[in-house]
C-alpha cells in the first residue's frame, strides 16, 4: 500500500459573503445557542415571496401559509458530557492501515477524501471481501472541516451554496456566525430506512394546532458535506433510489408535505457497496458514482492466513490492535492532509486533457461526467503522490475506475472489467 500511495461564483454568493463579519474565537464559546428549524402558522396573513432553497418564490395572496422561524434550544453541560461519553464508547473500527490487499478499492476511497467533487465510489465484489469493513475504517482518516456551530446541516460559513436557509438569513442580516471544527460525517443509510427518515419530516398536526413545529432533519441533512454510505446499494428500494438521484443531481433536498416546502443543502460523497450476484444497479444511479472499484477474493494462501490472523487479533483486543497501527494511521492522515492542501496547485497539460476526452469519445461514453471525473481523479492521485503535475501514468491508474461503469448500453450487460478502457488508453496515449 505504501508503494501505491506515493466553483463557480454568482452575484448572490458575492453579496452574502461581503456581509459576513469576522468572527472571533471567543464569541463562540458562551453566546452560541443551537437552533432548530421551525414552522410558524400565521392564519390570515400573507406576504409577497417565500424563501425556497435560498430563492424567493412568489406566494399567492389571500391564503394562509407557513413561514420559517427559529426556535432556540440550549445544550446543558450534562448533555455535552453524555455526547462525549457516547463518542468514547463507540464500537471500535478496524484500522484502514491494517487492511490487507484490495489496493484498488483503498485508492478510490482515498482519492474521494482528497477531492470530494470526484463524486463517490461504487464498490462491487464477492461477499466477505472486506468492502464494508474498509469503507467504515475510513472514518478515522477523515479530515476536519469548519461548520457553523449548532447547525443541523453542517453549513459552510464561506460557501453560500452549502448553507441552510437559516444561516443565509443571518448572513443577509449581518449577524456573526460562530464556527467550530468537526470531522467529516460518515452516515450509514440502512436498506430498511423510510423516506421520512432519509429526507426529514414535518409534524403537520402539531403545526396546525399549536402553530409551531420544528423541522426534523433526516439522514441527507446529516450527510451534507460528508459521506453517505449505502451497503448493498443494489438492493435499495426504488423510491429511496429516486430520492438519492434527486439529491445527487441538485445538491439540495426538498421536503414536500401538504403544501409546505422545506429545502436544505445535501451535497455528499456517495459510497455504495454490493454483490453483483444479488442484482445490478439502475444505470441512472450507477452514473452518479464518480468511480467504480471491483473487489475480488484473495487467492494467495499466505495472504489469506495473514488476513485471518489480523482479524483474530482485532476481535480479541480491539483497543490494543488499533494502538499497533497508530503510527501508520498518523502517516496516512498527514498524507491526506498534505494532498488536500496541494490539490489546488496540481496542473494537467492541455494535451493530456485532449487525450482523455479522445478515449471517452472513442469508447462512446455518454455525457461528459467521464471526462470530468478522470481529470479530477488524476489530479488527486498526483497530489497524493506529492507532485504538482499530472503524468500519463496517473491517468493510466485511474481511468479504468472512472469509465468502465459508463460503457454499458444494455442494462442486462455486466460491467466491463476495464480491459476495453485500458486497451483504448494505450492506443490513444502511445
Amino acid at each position: 500500500m505504501a508503494g501505491l500511495l506515493g466553483t463557480t461564483s454568482s452575484s448572490s454568493a458575492t453579496s452574502l459573503l461581503t456581509c459576513r463579519r469576522s468572527i472571533s474565537s471567543s464569541s463562540s464559546s458562551s453566546s452560541s445557542k443551537p437552533s432548530i428549524r421551525a414552522l410558524s402558522f400565521h392564519p390570515g396573513q400573507h406576504q409577497g415571496r417565500r424563501l425556497y432553497g435560498g430563492i424567493g418564490v412568489p406566494v399567492k395572496k389571500g391564503r394562509s401559509h407557513f413561514s420559517v422561524s427559529n426556535v432556540a434550544t440550549e445544550i446543558t453541560p450534562a448533555q455535552e458530557q453524555a455526547q462525549k461519553l457516547s463518542k468514547e464508547n463507540q464500537r471500535p473500527v478496524y484500522p484502514f492501515a491494517a487492511i490487507v490487499g484490495q489496493d484498488e478499492m483503498k485508492l478510490c476511497l482515498l482519492l474521494n477524501v482528497i477531492d470530494p467533487k470526484i463524486g463517490g465510489v461504487m464498490i462491487m465484489g464477492d461477499r466477505g471481501t472486506g468492502k464494508s469493513t474498509t469503507v467504515r475504517s475510513l472514518v478515522d482518516l477523515l479530515p476536519e472541516i469548519t461548520v457553523v456551530a449548532a447547525d443541523p446541516f453542517n453549513s459552510d460559513p464561506e460557501d453560500p451554496e452549502s448553507m441552510g436557509m437559516e444561516v443565509r438569513e443571518k448572513l443577509i442580516k449581518g449577524e456573526t456566525l460562530p464556527t467550530v471544527k468537526t470531522k467529516i460525517n460518515m452516515v450509514d443509510l440502512p436498506l430498511g430506512a423510510t423516506e421520512d427518515r432519509v429526507c426529514g419530516t414535518i409534524d403537520i398536526e402539531k403545526a396546525l394546532t399549536e402553530g409551531v413545529k420544528a423541522f426534523e432533519p433526516g439522514l441527507l441533512a446529516k450527510a451534507n458535506r460528508g459521506i453517505l454510505y449505502v451497503d448493498e446499494v443494489n438492493l435499495l428500494d426504488d423510491h429511496l433510489v429516486d430520492v438519492l438521484l434527486d439529491s445527487a443531481a441538485s445538491g439540495w433536498n426538498t421536503v414536500e408535505r401538504e403544501g409546505i416546502s422545506i429545502s436544505h443543502p445535501a451535497r455528499f460523497i456517495l459510497i455504495g457497496s454490493g454483490n453483483p450476484e444479488e442484482g445490478e444497479l439502475r444505470p441512472q444511479l450507477l452514473d452518479r458514482f464518480g468511480m467504480h472499484a471491483q473487489v475480488g477474493t484473495v487467492r494467495d494462501a499466505e495472504l489469506r492466513v495473514k488476513i485471518v490472523e489480523e482479524r483474530a487479533r482485532f476481535d480479541k483486543n480491539p483497543k490494543e490492535f488499533r494502538e499497533t497501527y497508530n503510527t501508520d494511521q498518523g502517516k496516512l492522515q498527514e498524507q491526506i492532509s498534505s494532498a488536500r492542501s496541494r490539490l489546488s496547485s496540481v496542473q494537467i497539460d492541455h494535451e493530456l486533457r485532449v487525450k482523455i476526452s479522445r478515449v471517452c469519445a472513442e469508447l462512446n461514453v455518454d455525457g461528459l461526467r467521464g471526462d470530468i471525473v478522470t481529470n479530477r481523479a488524476a489530479k488527486a492521485l498526483a497530489a497524493l503522490k506529492g507532485r504538482d503535475q499530472v503524468t500519463s501514468e496517473d491517468i493510466a491508474v485511474v481511468i479504468p475506475n472512472c469509465l468502465r461503469h459508463r460503457l454499458r448500453k444494455d442494462p442486462l450487460e455486466s460491467i466491463d472489467s476495464g480491459l476495453l478502457v485500458i486497451e483504448k488508453f494505450y492506443e490513444v496515449f502511445s
